[in-house]
């Protein structure tokens, strides 16, 4: 989406967030090409495998498409850091990547909910095995809920026009989909405040669902993410 902006929470042992450069997209795409750790990675997060050429396109869709945000996780910030503005190529150079962060706009599924109904479908992935454990999934998530429910009408809007749609846009809920044998994540968005939604799938997924985006953020999580966010300017 176009209204992403370099994201970050200056906490020493957790996570920055920011939207990658497109200078760098190739070179992200060659350090997670990597056999075995995309196959756990795949089963963990319940994607299908892509190819190198349809990563590039995926990723060069990243600001452009009006459907999803992007944000690549990266290592964290000086926490005593006060800058403005961060450098492309240096906070986010390939040495610092750690995983990324999606969110998706969806229709919602329930005729009853009426047209203008959307529901937002979480996605994270942690790709180095040595920052996993560490909470940095668990920052990425409640950062991107407040950044999430802090743009939320933006969000709508862009994604209505893009459908060539108009009229009240409203966020029912958010999603995610996890693996059954994922327990880390599963784990991560109960802490969260998710709840599982239904029996395991066909595909032998789990849907987790949250209900009331508002009550995250005034919950003592959301209050501490938001004390914690801080968005400045993406230099290139």
């Amino acid at each position: 989406m176009r209204i992403q902006a370099c994201t970050l929470r200056t906490l020493s042992e957790l996570v920055e967030a920011g939207r990658l450069d497109v200078r760098n997209l190739q070179d992200h795409s060659d350090r997670d090409a990597g056999g075995d750790a995309c196959t756990d990675i795949q089963e963990a997060t319940a994607s299908e495998p892509l190819t190198l050429e349809e990563e590039y396109e995926n990723q060069q869709s990243w600001r452009t498409s009006h459907d999803k945000l992007t944000f690549i996780i990266c290592q964290p910030l000086d926490a005593a850091s006060d800058a403005a503005s961060v450098k492309a190529g240096e906070v986010d150079a390939a040495a610092r990547m750690i995983g990324d962060i999606n969110f998706f706009v969806y229709p919602h599924d329930d005729e009853e909910e009426g047209e203008g109904a959307y529901v937002g479908e979480v996605d994270v992935m942690v790709a180095a095995k040595e920052h996993r454990g560490k909470g940095v999934g668990y920052a990425a998530v409640t950062t991107l809920l407040v950044y999430v429910h802090r743009n939320q009408e933006r969000i709508l809007k862009e994604y209505v026009e893009g459908e060539g749609k108009s009229g009240k846009a409203e966020l029912k809920g958010l999603m995610v989909k996890i693996k059954e044998g994922n327990a880390a994540s599963i784990s991560l968005f109960k802490r969260v405040g998710f709840m599982q939604k239904g029996e395991i799938n066909y595909f032998g997924e789990v849907t987790m669902v949250l209900s009331d985006l508002g009550h995250f953020v005034a919950s003592p999580a959301g209050l501490k993410a938001a004390e914690e966010l801080r968005e400045v300017a993406y230099a290139r």
